[in-house]
């Protein structure tokens, strides 16, 4: 689940939302189950000859362009509810227009592209649960002992997901690739390997999976120079950080802003006691 969500659909834009039949059953369903006895004389004759201007037999769209069924949509204005900015969400006119599929929708702000696409895509994306190993695996962290801290082989996957105009052939694919670990031991009482704290990809991992005889710094990790103290724990915070790169079906590339993804663990530490003889 994203911890942090580096975009999110714009306020309002628009997009292929009805085919020629379903444009005539919205106004017919409209028609039939609106009361419009209650509006105002010139209110109701200005929309009526409004919605004949349109869809009338001389109008613009005649008879919802049903004749074109499967040849093209009309693209209408879309309303993201779940924006926090409301003035926003009107920012975009109700405007309905007709784009054929063997066309580009006209360019426009708020017509959906390439970029819209990809950054759509990325919107959708669900990428795994940070899950990190950690050693010495059961039990407290030892003081003065180094935590080794490697990457679960599953998540250092890259992940790739599409969004695309039915009937158009227009859609942008974007690849979140996992980039880097950035490690918080949760207390000032502990150094991380590297110092930064920040481990980098090597071999196509994040992170060295401990090995028995394995000794010294670890690439990743942390070591705690202080015991947690009264059932205490530090909180252990490991962030993956997704780079993301999107190509479309013109041939376009961009990126998008990094996605971080958090995990937090309560680390218990404890003092090595020794008996000296």
């Amino acid at each position: 689940m994203k911890s942090s969500t580096p975009w999110e659909p714009p306020a309002c834009y628009y997009a292929p939302t009805h085919t020629p039949e379903e444009m005539a059953r919205h106004w017919r369903d409209f028609y039939a189950n609106t009361n419009r006895d209650i509006w105002a004389d010139d209110m109701r004759e200005s929309f009526d000859a409004s919605h004949e201007e349109q869809y009338g037999e001389e109008g613009e769209f005649p008879d919802y362009n049903q004749e074109l069924q499967g040849e093209g949509m009309f693209w209408t204005r879309v309303i993201n509810r779940e924006h926090p900015d409301r003035q926003g969400q009107m920012a975009c006119r109700s405007l309905t227009f007709w784009v054929e599929f063997t066309d580009s929708p006209p360019p426009g702000p708020g017509v959906v592209d390439s970029t819209l696409l990809a950054e759509l895509a990325w919107e959708r994306t669900r990428v795994p649960d940070t899950e990190v190993s950690l050693n010495p695996a059961d039990g407290p962290q030892k003081v003065n002992l180094p935590t080794w801290i490697w990457l679960d082989d599953a998540a250092f996957e890259p992940v790739s997901i599409r969004a695309e105009l039915d009937g158009y052939g227009l859609w942008a694919e974007t690849t979140a690739t996992p980039a880097r670990l950035t490690l918080d031991p949760g207390t000032a009482d502990a150094t991380t390997h590297p110092a930064s704290g920040i481990c980098e990809p090597s071999d196509g991992s994040i992170g060295t999976a401990w090995a028995p005889g394995a000794g010294g710094a670890p690439p990743c990790g942390i070591t705690y120079t202080r015991a947690t103290t009264n059932s205490t724990t530090y909180p252990l915070s490991a962030a993956l950080t997704w780079e993301v790169t999107w190509s479309d079906s013109l041939g376009s590339t961009g990126t998008l802003p990094d996605g971080e993804f958090a995990t937090a663990l309560d680390i218990p530490v404890e003092e090595v006691q020794t008996i000296v003889r």
